[in-house]
């Protein structure tokens, strides 16, 4: 066996005789640390070396999304030749073959996680791995933790800083997502989750200009992204035009020429270019610019009714779910949100509370779509807040846009004084966007308010400061 241990990108000891090996293996590695589209290339890997537990397992966890049918081979390969395996990949796999398995505990998966990255610190794609799950699990803070308990050991290590700043971030620390988001930046200017990292935070601050200026610098960078990372940072970019209030035809044009355009190339993933064209569509829909995209969202409809990109992801099917029952499509709709509730049901029963939140959101834009407003209010209740919703699998800034929906339908309703209320406390976090100062100018009318007025001007003023 010693002479068959080689080192891995981390300088971890992987058992394997062959060089072409570990070769695939740090390529798939560099592909996960740049959101690239060729990790496919871990499947070379078990090709190379079929005894390789590391080969083995990186291949099961990969192929869990990419063919789930494949996996199970991957795993029992794997796990045959766990007694020849250095520690390391023994580790690996305990962590990986759980986080896969059938009715998995969550909360266990990050233990077995943490485990691994406290007796091997330097492994970064095991950090992403469970920074992922925490992510679907709703879990910033938990990101946050695992990064901190690796950052000694990995201060200079390229990309992260890009995890570290996304965290920070998730958990409302902007002026510290900010800094790490630089030094990332700093160290390598083509790591695109450094970038994205920034880009929030720029938005989050109403930064506009900068944050598209910036970004539209990097895009150059973006070409080998998979379809997610690079439609998402050209959603980022749409953002800033809409919130900034920039002519329409700019977020149109970054629909057609940067998002909808990426399913011209052949190996282009669908079910992620659609989850950033629905989160752009419902957004402008929420702003009142429907006209504009109804061809757009006819067209993205018709992709949807296939049923080829359900369940991948729930963020996606909630957007689906919208898309579909304004579209007119309710049989469609009410079969997926079926098939939502179906895979609640087979959950564990802790995994069906958290993700309880996110049926009524479902059930909700399902209302919303088919325009019942008062059911969707009903079913969101009084205390709606979409950061609630994050296990869903979006962001903070994913998520504003349920906020957005919220409020307007609370004004397209009559209860302006409730919906001024919760306007208010957005104001005070952002004051430099303009569509909020809007939604509070259009609530103070309704009550009759002369701070309509002000609301009115400085909404007036914001509209023309950023790219006017």
């Amino acid at each position: 066996m010693g002479e068959q241990l080689k080192l891995d990108r981390w300088g971890y000891q992987v058992n394997t005789f062959s060089d072409a090996c570990i070769s695939a293996i740090n390529a798939y590695y560099h592909q996960v640390l740049i959101y690239g589209r060729e990790r496919s290339v871990i499947l070379e890997a078990p090709q190379c070396d079929q005894h390789c537990v590391l080969a083995n397992i990186m291949a099961a966890h990969f192929l869990f999304s990419a063919d789930p049918s494949r996996a199970p081979l991957h795993i029992q390969a794997a796990k045959s030749r766990l007694q020849q395996a250095s520690a390391y990949e023994k580790a690996v796999f305990d962590a990986v073959s759980y986080l896969i398995s059938e009715d998995r505990d969550d909360d266990l998966a990050v233990e077995l996680h943490s485990k691994l990255l406290k007796d091997f610190p330097r492994d970064l794609v095991s950090l992403k791995r469970v920074q992922v799950l925490c992510f679907y699990m709703g879990k910033p803070d938990l990101s946050l933790n695992l990064v901190q308990q690796v950052l000694h050991e990995n201060q200079n290590e390229n990309y992260l800083y890009g995890m570290l700043a996304f965290s920070l971030l998730e958990c409302g620390q902007m002026v510290d997502a900010e800094k790490a988001a630089k030094m990332g930046f700093e160290i390598n200017k083509q790591d695109c989750w450094s970038q994205h990292a920034l880009c929030h935070v720029l938005q989050y601050e109403c930064r506009f200009r900068e944050a598209v200026e910036f970004m539209k610098e990097c895009s150059s960078s973006w070409s080998l992204c998979s379809s997610f990372m690079l439609t998402h940072n050209w959603w980022h970019v749409a953002l800033c035009y809409l919130d900034g209030n920039s002519s329409i035809r700019k977020v149109l044009e970054v629909y057609d020429c940067h998002i909808w355009k990426e399913l011209e190339r052949p190996d282009a993933a669908p079910a992620e270019v659609y989850l950033n064209a629905l989160g752009l569509l419902l957004r402008v829909y929420v702003r009142g610019h429907a006209v504009v995209f109804e061809d757009r969202l006819k067209t993205l409809v018709s992709h949807l009714t296939d049923q080829s990109t359900w369940h991948v992801e729930w963020h996606l099917d909630l957007l689906t779910i919208w898309a579909l029952a304004s579209s007119g499509e309710l049989d469609k709709t009410e079969a997926l949100f079926q098939g939502l509730k179906s895979r609640l049901s087979k959950m564990r029963k802790k995994k069906q509370e958290t993700m309880q939140r996110g049926i009524l959101l479902a059930e909700a834009l399902y209302e919303y779509g088919r325009g019942n407003h008062i059911r969707a209010l009903e079913l969101l209740g009084p205390d709606f807040s979409a950061y609630h919703c994050k296990m869903i699998g979006a962001s903070d800034e994913q998520l504003d846009v349920f906020n957005e929906l919220w409020c307007s339908m609370l004004l397209s309703t009559g209860q302006a004084t409730k919906a001024i209320e919760v306007i208010e406390k957005q104001v005070k976090k952002r004051e430099g966007a303009p569509f909020l100062w809007r939604l509070l100018e259009r609530g103070y009318s309704m009550t009759g308010k002369q701070e309509a007025r002000i609301a009115g001007e400085k909404a007036m003023a914001l509209e023309t400061s950023y790219f006017k």
